[in-house]
């Protein structure tokens, strides 16, 4: 019963316009972004002094002219909308249309409908996030008949799951708000809100929260600076979309050796060279953490409360 629900879901996702104007969105900036990455990829390629420079395929996802970001950072502001846009009517859609009572009244438990609206969505964005990707590997190996390392191959697969998962947290917050409130324009455009506070407003309103707090820089050491900058970038990091940019930056840079500030003294005697993948993974361990514990939780939230209830109209 299960498959049945998650293939009902997953065509129902394919079939919707919504759908499909956010995948012609994210394939017009994935072009895009190759594209310019493309065209500047032999002067990157041939900048001695970039340690990241003999990674050809991290360099398709990274480099830029400065003319549009890169993938990683468009898809930073893409991802939750896609959940969102996949999420905001789950369960209140079903509801308001009376299919909802009409389904459970079905041999069919209630997990598994919440269950499959959680898992379709995903099953989708995954399809296209790996189709993607194996397209810029095999357009770059046909492009430039240089194969990929398995270093490389591992970061982008890394940088595929933290995407899928970042959508992921947006999909279960989407999910609980479509649960948490009847009519889906209201679930929507709390969601939304939720995005634009954590991606535009936050980062101000730590700013703003910590600067009378901040002493004069000409009259404190290096260390006291450098540990409120280190606080600063904690609190930055209670945002989802800080969390994401830092586990992405770190798989797709591997001479990224540090999240925060570093001292002179740290960088005394440090060879510049890029760290494996197991180095870079452990260094973003805490940030792939804190996005599945919020996704968990929000998941958890939704069960909770649509196990709780009443869905008779």
């Amino acid at each position: 019963m299960m498959n049945v629900l998650i293939n009902k879901e997953v065509a129902t996702h394919i079939r919707s316009w919504r759908f499909i104007v956010l995948i012609l969105l994210i394939v017009l900036t994935f072009g895009a972004s190759l594209y310019v990455s493309s065209s500047g990829l032999k002067e990157a390629v041939g900048n001695m002094k970039d340690p990241d420079q003999s990674f050809l395929y991290l360099k398709l996802l990274t480099t830029t002219d400065n003319s549009i970001p890169p993938f990683h950072v468009f898809l930073n502001f893409l991802a939750p909308l896609l959940g969102i846009a996949l999420g905001f009517d789950a369960i209140n859609a079903e509801y308001n249309s009376g299919t909802l009572t009409r389904l459970v009244a079905q041999p069919i438990y209630r997990d598994s409908l919440l269950i499959s609206k959680f898992l379709a969505p995903l099953i989708v964005v995954s399809t296209l996030f790996t189709a993607l990707v194996l397209l810029m590997i095999g357009g770059g190996l046909i492009g430039t008949g240089v194969r990929i390392e398995p270093q490389e191959l591992l970061r982008i697969l890394g940088f595929t799951l933290i995407s899928i998962l970042y959508v992921a947290f947006w999909l279960s917050l989407s999910i609980l708000l479509s649960i948490r409130f009847r009519q889906p324009a209201t679930s929507a455009l709390t969601a939304i809100g939720i995005w634009l506070f954590f991606t535009v407003f936050f980062p101000i309103l730590v700013n703003l929260a910590i600067r009378p707090f901040l002493p004069n820089p000409n009259y404190i050491s290096e260390q006291e600076y450098l540990s409120y900058n280190e606080l600063i970038l904690n609190l930055l990091r209670l945002s989802p979309s800080q969390l994401y940019t830092d586990a992405t930056t770190t798989l797709l840079m591997p001479s990224v050796r540090s999240l925060g500030p570093i001292a002179m003294e740290q960088m005394v005697g440090a060879i510049p060279a890029p760290l494996s993948f197991r180095e870079s993974f452990l260094m973003v361990w805490p940030q792939i953490s804190g996005l599945t514990a919020a996704m968990m939780i929000c998941f958890a939230w939704s069960y909770f409360i649509f196990m709780r209830r009443e869905i008779r109209n």
